[in-house]
C-alpha cells in the first residue's frame, strides 16, 4: 500500500456541525471507498436512525457518538452485503504477528498482523465495529486498509 493508503482513516468533520455527518476525503485512490461508505452513512442518518429530527435536520449537528454509531452502521451493512447477507468478516489489527512470512513475501508490519472476526448476524458485527470504532477512526489506524481487507474476507476470495 501507499504511503496516502496507509495514513487512511475514516474521519469526520467536526460534531455539532452542519457537516458533521460528512466523512473528509483526501485526494487519492481512498476516496472511492470514503465516498461508497458516505452514502451508507447518509442513508443511516436519513432512514434508519431513530431521533425526533425531520428530514434533513438529521444529518445536521450530530456528535462524535452519533457519528461513530453512523459509521459502524455503514461499513457492518458494506461488510453484510459482501457477505451476501448471510456473513461479515471483520479485521482488526493485534500486537502478535499472526503468520511469519516466506522468504519471496516482502512483510510491512500490517498484514502479519491481521486477525479476522467473523459474524453471522448483521447486528452482532455493527456492534462490534462500534466498540472497536476506534480502529477505523483513529489517526495511524489504517482504517482504510482494515475496511478494505474486512471487504475482501467477507466476500470471500472464492467469490
Amino acid at each position: 500500500f501507499s504511503r496516502d493508503w496507509a495514513q487512511a482513516h475514516f474521519r469526520f468533520r467536526e460534531p455539532h456541525s452542519d457537516l458533521a455527518y460528512a466523512l473528509e476525503a483526501d485526494k487519492g485512490g481512498t476516496r472511492a471507498i470514503l465516498m461508497a461508505v458516505q452514502g451508507n452513512i447518509i442513508k443511516y442518518l436519513l432512514f434508519v436512525r431513530n431521533t425526533e429530527y425531520t428530514h434533513l435536520e438529521r444529518l445536521h449537528k450530530i456528535s462524535q457518538k452519533e457519528q461513530g454509531e453512523a459509521l459502524a452502521a455503514a461499513l457492518a451493512d458494506s461488510l453484510w452485503a459482501a457477505g451476501e447477507g448471510r456473513e461479515a468478516t471483520v479485521c482488526l489489527l493485534s500486537a502478535a504477528t499472526h503468520f511469519v512470512p516466506p522468504a519471496d513475501y516482502k512483510a510491512d508490519s500490517f498484514t502479519e498482523r491481521i486477525q479476522l472476526f467473523e459474524f453471522f448476524e448483521k447486528a452482532a458485527a455493527q456492534e462490534f465495529i462500534f466498540d472497536h470504532i476506534n480502529c477505523f477512526k483513529r489517526e495511524g489506524s489504517h482504517g482504510l486498509i482494515l475496511f478494505l481487507y474486512s471487504l475482501l474476507f467477507s466476500r470471500t476470495l472464492e467469490r
